[in-house]
C-alpha cells in the first residue's frame, strides 16, 4: 500500500477513521460493554494517534 503523503488525503483518511471510531463508540451499550470492546476502542485511538504522528513526520521531512 502506497503511503499517503498528500495533505488532503491525510485529512480525509483521518476524518474517515474518526467517523468509524465515533460510530463504534455510539453503538456501544454501557450496560453490556465487555472489556474487549473497551480494548478495541483504545486500540482504534492508538492507531489514529500513530497515523497522525506519521503524517506529521512526513510533512516536516
Amino acid at each position: 500500500m502506497k503511503p499517503i503523503s498528500d495533505k488532503d488525503q491525510q485529512v480525509s483518511y483521518l476524518k474517515e477513521r474518526l467517523q468509524i471510531f465515533l460510530e463504534v463508540l455510539d453503538a456501544i451499550d454501557p450496560e453490556t460493554t465487555e472489556l474487549e470492546d473497551i480494548d478495541r476502542l483504545i486500540q482504534m485511538m492508538d492507531d489514529l494517534e500513530q497515523k497522525m504522528e506519521q503524517f506529521n513526520g512526513r510533512s516536516e521531512a
